[in-house]
């Protein structure tokens, strides 16, 4: 841990969030309080590095111009939301009590919780290398979880909202429906318990995911060159995947951070350049609307779909 973001969590805890536990009568989180502000410092962290990086690169080298930029607001009150606010509150909590309780319940029935040092014994020892393979197999799960997102029609209709936006910048990242991220993180979770993941690295790792996610998403002329790109997923690489694809076509690139499950699944495609985003599909309140507007419409297409695919509609 840095010890700088530490402190700012202690200030955190003790001026914000026991006060507000006390007053709302629930003490029982004080325990874990200073892992969630702790995991919302970093998510400040992350989004001040963010930006540092990605705005000097999309005003180099930008791939389009908008007079209007409206639709991108929106896209920054997601990224708060998601990075700082609620969502990181729910995704600590829910983590830390979903392990101690599987845990638990392994342990009553004389099973030792599962961890990849246990699975891998060499792992002893050696942090960093541990902490590597979990963002192996983290992204190697986001890339089914992203491509099912793909296949399935009603599915598609909440991760169309992040499709929609054809003005896509690196706050575009976490422009998802709420009902979206809650699968994803149910799939990211469940990944994370089977392989032991502790607590505390958990928000790192999701953070440090993210951090190149948004890298990807960027609104700039960035290419990772013939073997960068193929290390990591570049905006260049990950642009392709949003782009407006024609009858017939069919999505590519799915990888979050590594392009490797593309390439071992043949859904890599290196040959398209910086194309246009967007979903003609997909409504326009998708595309320009406010949050709460764009949640609504996102549902409601998920339950038209469903109601289509069990043909009573």
């Amino acid at each position: 841990m840095i010890p700088a973001f530490d402190t700012a969590a202690g200030w955190l805890q003790e001026t914000v969030l026991l006060p507000l536990l006390f007053r709302l009568g629930l003490v029982q989180w004080e325990d874990i309080s200073f892992g969630w502000a702790l995991f919302a410092v970093y998510g400040a962290a992350q989004v001040v590095a963010t930006f540092a990086i990605c705005v000097p690169l999309e005003r180099w080298r930008p791939v389009e111009w908008w007079p209007d930029a409206k639709a991108v607001v929106v896209d920054v009150l997601y990224t708060f939301i998601s990075r700082v606010g609620l969502l990181p509150l729910i995704t600590f909590v829910l983590f830390y009590k979903l392990q101690v309780e599987l845990n638990g319940v392994l342990t009553d029935a004389g099973w030792v919780p599962p961890t990849l040092e246990r699975i891998f014994p060499f792992l002893f020892g050696m942090p960093v290398a541990t902490f590597l393979i979990y963002v192996v197999i983290l992204d190697f799960g986001e890339y089914w979880r992203h491509r099912l997102s793909h296949v399935f029609r009603w599915w598609y209709s909440l991760h169309a909202l992040h499709h929609a936006q054809r003005q896509m910048t690196f706050w575009s990242d976490d422009r998802n429906h709420l009902l979206d991220d809650i699968i994803g993180f149910a799939w990211f979770t469940t990944i994370a318990l089977l392989i032991g993941i502790p607590p505390m690295q958990f928000p790192l790792l999701v953070l440090l995911l993210r951090l190149i996610e948004s890298l990807s998403h960027a609104n700039a002329r960035v290419s990772f060159g013939w073997l960068g790109e193929r290390l990591v997923v570049s905006p260049r690489f990950h642009r392709a995947h949003h782009g407006v694809t024609a009858a017939g076509e069919v999505s590519v690139n799915y990888g979050a951070v590594l392009p490797w499950w593309d390439m071992i699944f043949r859904t890599a495609d290196f040959s398209r350049e910086f194309v246009r985003t967007g979903d003609p599909t997909a409504e326009e309140a998708l595309a320009t609307g406010g949050y709460f507007t764009q949640q609504w419409v996102g549902a409601r297409r998920m339950v038209r779909d469903l109601l289509v695919s069990r043909g009573r509609v």
